[in-house]
């Protein structure tokens, strides 16, 4: 039985791309479509919302404007969106797309009241361009978002399988945290989302997963309610 009615998925751009580092890894989206689709056969509402680092960062553009950087990596967003909609949608499953900015050949202006009527209606949702703001990353683009269609949760599926104190990459003595406050993640400069995501959620009170995507069912078991991962919340 699963635990939530209604989900935001935040997906990396950067887990689509697999090993491979860029674009696409087709076997890392067919795994992370069966998942989808068996939460979505649980009853639960999905909107998904995926970054742009397998295509573009904005800190690529070191000598670039800020705001055209950063419009630039929205674009890309727009690319996952595509590219996971066509992989759901080969599987039976209807999907709707909405962009921040209007690009109406691809998908429709974002609307809450429209989201949440193909959430209703059984379509899985997929949000691309952030919040269509320069200075806003798509953690805090699905933050919003989340708030916005009164989501039970936001799930964000990483490279890493939780939150540390420090980087796992780089020290090998970071502890893992398993629950932790908007607040402690602001206060002690923690790398899970953007800061700006953490503090619309605390606002919120909207509940953030951290887990890794690469973990057995993961998708499925945060939405059943098992300990995995980091829960922040306030």
């Amino acid at each position: 039985m699963a635990k939530y009615k209604r989900i935001v998925l935040k997906l990396s751009g950067e887990a689509l791309a697999g090993d491979t580092g860029f674009g696409f890894d087709q076997k890392v989206i067919e795994k992370v479509v069966d998942q989808i689709i068996e939460v979505k056969n649980l009853g639960v509402q999905i909107a998904l919302v995926i970054g742009a680092g397998n295509f573009w960062r904005g800190r690529q553009g070191l000598d670039m404007n800020k705001v055209t950087a950063d419009q630039m990596g929205m674009v890309a967003t727009v690319l996952n969106a595509l590219a996971m909609q066509d992989a759901i949608e080969k599987r039976g499953v209807k999907t709707a797309v909405q962009t921040a900015l209007g690009i109406e050949a691809i998908g429709e202006r974002y609307s809450t009241k429209k989201a949440i009527e193909y959430l209703e209606s059984g379509k899985i949702l997929l949000l691309a361009c952030g919040t269509g703001n320069p200075f806003c990353s798509t953690d805090s683009g699905a933050a919003l978002r989340a708030i916005e269609i009164e989501a039970d949760a936001l799930l964000c599926a990483k490279n890493v399988d939780a939150v540390y104190d420090s980087d796992p990459r780089k020290n090998p003595d970071a502890k893992r945290l398993e629950k932790i406050t908007h607040n402690e993640v602001i206060a002690k400069g923690i790398k899970a989302l953007d800061t700006q995501a953490h503090v619309l959620c605390a606002e919120n009170n909207m509940t953030i997963f951290v887990f890794g995507l690469d973990e057995k069912d993961s998708i499925k078991r945060v939405v059943n309610g098992d300990k995995i991962g980091t829960i922040i919340t306030n």
